[in-house]
């Protein structure tokens, strides 16, 4: 994808994030991005602690669509995918991500949050660990500031 349709997705998710959060829901988006990098799939905000945007868009994808088009396809999320995610991710078999913020952007603003446990474990480790190589691109430094806006009003009001 070019660095315009990466934004433009990101963005896209973050509107997702947004809307997760209006409803109370922690302020996570994702996106599933066909091969042609411009028609988004699915479009998944967070459910809960244990259904994660990522996680969530990963299965119902599987659901939906074949392993082999999938493979071509790019999940697209505001935060880079945790553990569980990822490792959704691989086993859908979607063969590409796209992420804004890294995870640890994430802990030195919540800390030991309750509701945010976070897993010190990079998606990139968890792919690495794997037989099928996921192509990751992130974070995406240029849209920081814009994706830890929803996280400093949600995480400090809990």
């Amino acid at each position: 994808m070019s660095t315009e349709q990466i934004e433009r997705h990101l963005r896209e998710a973050q509107a997702v994030a947004e809307q997760a959060m209006a409803s109370g829901h922690h302020p996570f988006g994702a996106l599933l991005v066909a091969p042609d990098g411009e028609t988004v799939l699915l479009r998944q905000a967070n459910v809960d602690t244990v259904n994660h945007a990522e996680a969530v868009l990963a299965r119902e994808a599987a659901r939906l669509y074949a392993p082999h088009l999938l493979w071509d396809c790019t999940l697209v999320t505001t935060v880079e995918p945790c553990a569980m995610c990822a490792g959704t991710q691989y086993w859908a078999n979607i063969g590409h991500l796209i992420y804004g913020l890294e995870e640890t952007d994430l802990l030195a603003l919540t800390g030991n949050h309750a509701l945010n446990p976070t897993l010190a474990l990079p998606c990139r480790e968890v792919f690495a660990r794997g037989q099928k190589a996921i192509e990751v691109h992130g974070p995406t430094p240029g849209l920081r500031e814009m994706l830890l806006t929803p996280h400093r009003h949600f995480w400090h009001h809990r």
